[in-house]
């Protein structure tokens, strides 16, 4: 089995939808009959997300002030 993913372990994602663009480090990737999901972790809260839900950049765009 060929498992490819979008996010390593260790890399920095954003949240496409979290207006304060806050840095989040993936820390596991579980495998399911779903797809990918990804572990980012912000501190010391850890969230599940699909790889639609996350970006490599930040879109300063939807910050807010």
């Amino acid at each position: 089995m060929i498992i490819e993913n979008k996010f390593e372990i260790g890399e920095i994602v954003y949240l496409k939808t979290d207006k304060e663009q806050s840095e989040r480090l993936i820390t596991q990737i579980t495998i399911s009959p779903a797809g990918l999901r990804y572990c980012a972790s912000m501190g010391s809260a850890d969230t599940w997300h699909y790889e639609i839900e996350l970006s490599s950049e930040k879109n300063i765009l939807i910050t807010t002030s």
